[in-house]
């Protein structure tokens, strides 16, 4: 029978769909691309692939993964290595400075955000960085610096907007207390209300919150006010809850209910930051009721850090004594001064707090077996809570990009949670799979923000074709954190290399001077 001419069409695409899938691997043979990473275990949190893959890099972006020989301008192989996500942190106050910046390549994070805290005015922390950055970056618009710029007029900043380092040089940028103590009239919360929305329209990736800091300060009018704020914009609060404590009447329980009310009324995301810090024993009960409130959709999220001890200055609410001895189970032993690393007594402790609030300490807080149950739950992230680190010699900041590991003392976290992470996975002390455990740092993170007004993070958090090329390569048999308590500042290993945009950052295990890929993760700019 003689074909007839709809016949011949159909024929002639068979053909030319064969010719092309037969010609494809070809194809990408004799592509070269900008980088390829070679032989290594590919896992993608989203899709749950699991495999030896080779990935081809090009401007940028994830342009192949493949079974198929591949070659580029730079090659990494990666053999007996876990390619993953660039690592993804919610809650790092080193954001911004260079040295923080290198322990967090070091432990794998490619993008490091102050969500928590966050900063003001949003537009110059943003135009501070620009150009200068080794790894991505964000922030939000923060409920403290605003307070402190409103309540304290003579308060001027000198860390482009970074409230917490500014607090490191009280007498150059006359930071107080205010921010904590004063109530504000209600005209001034109006007035605040206007600078949040203002950083907001400025590109902030939603409003940090830290009642926890403020206890006496700020009102539940003001949380209201920024949950209401965080609807209408479609974003997130990233909260530090008001109260921590195991006790009534101020269970840290409490501090989560005082933005989920207002949630459930106006909307918008609400993550909870280094939970078990605040629940302590009630964490059990903390993380069924945001189980349920995500069983009916509500966009709410529990972060925890990898340590039973926390870092913040000696003035914080909580670590009153009528708090942290009933409430939290602690005493004035249980706070480390940081510069000294010697444990408080009750005379250093009303010292301090009268002469040099902003000092920072270490304190502990929930039990190890609270946090690693916590850590193992399914809606729970990983987050640093990276601190400013205090250097030995001086007392003063860890800012410049060369100061020595060893030289610093500070929490072992902002060098070693993520790395810490995965080395609690492999012993089983945090008893999920690895791919769990990945995607607790990269994919479940990207989501909840793409998910809150963060466009950006579609394309982060994943191994896929098209994603941002945003690489973190481990050893899954020997990564480790190796910073401590006494050595802060030590940085992770068995993560010799780490992309940024396509542009490798982290060479053997060394951090790249001078090589700044990093971009703005921003929402858009309104005027």
């Amino acid at each position: 029978m003689k074909p007839t001419k709809i016949t011949s069409m159909i024929i002639a695409a068979i053909l030319l769909v064969s010719i092309s899938m037969i010609s494809m691997p070809a194809a990408i043979a004799a592509e070269t691309y900008d980088l390829v990473i070679l032989n290594g275990r590919v896992m993608d949190p989203e899709t749950k692939l699991d495999a030896m893959r080779n990935v081809g890099v090009k401007d940028g972006k994830i342009a192949v993964i493949t079974k198929d020989k591949i070659q580029g301008k730079e090659t990494i192989d990666a053999k007996g290595h876990v390619v993953a996500p660039g690592f993804i942190d919610m809650h790092d106050h080193n954001t911004a400075a260079p040295f923080g910046q290198k322990l967090a390549l070091r432990d794998g994070v490619t993008t490091p955000m102050e969500l928590e805290a966050g900063v003001y005015p949003v537009d110059t922390w943003y135009s501070y960085l620009e150009g200068k950055s080794q790894t991505n970056y964000g922030a939000t618009v923060g409920t403290i610096p605003v307070r402190e710029t409103l309540l304290n007029p003579a308060y001027k900043t000198k860390a482009y907007g970074d409230f917490l380092y500014d607090m490191q040089k009280p007498k150059h940028t006359h930071t107080s207390m205010k921010w904590s103590t004063q109530l504000a009239t209600d005209k001034q919360i109006e007035q605040i209300g206007d600078m949040l929305e203002k950083g907001l329209k400025q590109g902030a990736l939603g409003i940090g919150h830290c009642p926890g800091y403020m206890v006496s300060g700020s009102t539940q009018k003001e949380s209201n006010l920024a949950q209401k704020l965080a609807g209408k914009y479609g974003v997130s609060t990233f909260v530090h809850g008001r109260f921590s404590s195991q006790k009534p009447p101020t269970s840290g329980l409490l501090g989560i209910d005082e933005m989920m009310a207002p949630q459930a009324i106006y909307g918008g995301g609400v993550v909870i930051q280094h939970m078990t810090a605040q629940t302590l024993s009630v964490t059990p009960q903390a993380l069924k009721l945001i189980d349920d409130a995500r069983d009916k959709g509500v966009q709410v999220i529990a972060e925890i850090y990898p340590y039973n001890f926390g870092g913040t200055i000696v003035g914080a609410d909580y670590l009153h004594p009528d708090n942290y001895g009933p409430m939290m189970g602690r005493d004035y032993k249980d706070i480390i001064e940081v510069s000294t690393m010697k444990p408080l007594t009750k005379a250093r402790y009303e010292e301090l707090v009268k002469t040099a609030p902003g000092t920072s300490v270490l304190f502990y807080n929930a039990t190890e077996d609270t946090v690693n149950m916590a850590l193992a739950h399914p809606n729970t992230v990983l987050g640093s809570d990276s601190y400013p680190y205090t250097l030995r010699k001086t007392g003063g900041p860890a800012i410049a990009w060369d100061t020595p590991y060893d030289g610093v003392n500070g929490h072992p976290r902002g060098a070693g949670a993520h790395a810490r992470l995965l080395r609690l996975v492999r012993e089983k002390k945090v008893d999920i799979p690895l791919m769990d455990g990945v995607s607790k740092m990269t994919f479940l993170i990207a989501k909840y923000l793409q998910n809150n007004g963060v466009e950006q993070m579609a394309h982060k958090g994943r191994i896929q074709v098209g994603a941002d090329a945003d690489i973190t390569i481990f050893d899954p048999k020997t990564v480790k954190d190796n910073s401590t308590m006494k050595d802060g500042g030590l940085p992770s290993t068995g993560i010799p290399y780490v992309v940024v945009n396509g542009t490798v950052v982290v060479k053997d295990s060394k951090v790249l001077k001078g090589v700044y890929p990093g971009k703005a993760i921003r929402r858009p700019v309104k005027q």
